[in-house]
Formats: C-alpha cells, sequence, structure tokens
C-alpha cells in the first residue's frame, strides 16, 4: 500500500530476526521496516507511533517455583530471551539480578530454554501460548512484563520529509480501520490496534 502511494516498486526481504530487520534498515538495504519500538534502535532510525500492540509474557515449567512477575528477577535464574528483539532490549535494561541467555531467534526461545534447562523463556505471548500448547508440561505466568510497541521505521538518514510521511501513512491505516481489517483477514490474535498518534 505504501509503494503503490508513492508510486514506486516493492520488493520484500524477509529476515530470521528483529535485529537483522533493523540492521537491514540502518545499513540502507532496506527503506522502511516493520518492528519493534525500542530507544535502543532509535539513534538510527525514526519510527512511527506504533500501529499494533503485543504482549511480552513469561514462560516456566508447571512445577517450577516461579508464580508472579517479581519471581523471576531474582539471583541465580536464568532467563531465556531472543537475541536482538525488541523484549531482550527491553529486560536486558530491567533485568537486575536474573541472568539473561539468549537463544538465536525469538521463535527458537522455548526450544533453547528447554535445550539449556533454563528457568523462564520470554517472548510474544501468541508464540510462548502455541509452543506451550504444543508440548507439555509448560505453563505462562499470569500476567505480562512488557507491551510491545509494533511500529514502521525509516533510516534518519531518509530525512525529517520521510519521517513525517510514514508516520501519517501509519496514522491513516489505523483510522481507515485497514489494521484491524488485516488483522481479522488473517485471524491474529491476542494483538490490539494501537490507538492513534496524540497530537
Amino acid at each position: 500500500m505504501l509503494a503503490d502511494q508513492l508510486r514506486v516498486s516493492l520488493q520484500l526481504l524477509v529476515f530470521e530476526s528483529a535485529g537483522k530487520a533493523v540492521a537491514a534498515v540502518e545499513a540502507g538495504q532496506a527503506d522502511v521496516g516493520f518492528f519493534a519500538r525500542d530507544p535502543d534502535r532509535a539513534a538510527l532510525i525514526a519510527f512511527t507511533a506504533p500501529y499494533v500492540l503485543i504482549e511480552g509474557w513469561y514462560l516456566v515449567r508447571e512445577g517450577s517455583r516461579f508464580s508472579k512477575l517479581e519471581d523471576v528477577d531474582t539471583t541465580g535464574t536464568r532467563l531465556t530471551v531472543g537475541k536482538g528483539s525488541a523484549y531482550d532490549l527491553f529486560l536486558t535494561r530491567q533485568i537486575q539480578h536474573a541472568t539473561i541467555e539468549r537463544a538465536p531467534t525469538s521463535p527458537t526461545v522455548v526450544e533453547t530454554f528447554l535445550e539449556t534447562h533454563a528457568d523462564v523463556a520470554a517472548g510474544v505471548r501468541q508464540q510462548l501460548e502455541k509452543d506451550a500448547a504444543a508440548l507439555a508440561g509448560l505453563r505462562l505466568l499470569p500476567e505480562r512484563f512488557m507491551v510491545i510497541e509494533q511500529a514502521m521505521g525509516v533510516a534518519r538518514s531518509h530525512g525529517y520529509a520521510a519521517e513525517v510521511h510514514l508516520s501519517d501513512f501509519v496514522e491513516r491505516v489505523k483510522a481507515n480501520g485497514f489494521i484491524a481489517e488485516a488483522l481479522g483477514k488473517h485471524a491474529v490474535a491476542g494483538v490490539t490496534v494501537a490507538p492513534a498518534r496524540k497530537s
């Protein structure tokens, strides 16, 4: 849709992790990207307001001593995250006592968590719920640890006009119902359309 409005051709580049997608936009290999807003990424990338909100949750084994969020950030706890993901960046800033261990990508978090016998896996709620349903003996803690703001981003080297145009584009597709319609069409559950940008 953005390419059509700009009257340019479209080439889609797919990366196995959010960190690699961010790096591609920073390096000029891609003009715009879809990833989570994070202050650690904002030096070289200008983000739009979010278009959807995704929840970050913790996953543990059934017999685990962990029952609430506060139990996780304790000395001796091993926490598995997806390398370079939004929740990796967030937890790296927030976690003070637990040890963060990184899986190669977000989809491999639970696999790595099980293989390394870590205590807790962190990830996007939908992925963790899917893995918990497929594998016996796992459960999510009862509340989220963060809200992930999924947005579009453009390299700051493209200039302020590009930043404004992309931000306005995202606000239009939220307001006209396109985002909500796309989520329904593709049966994407567990995410919400982000509110309109504050003036």
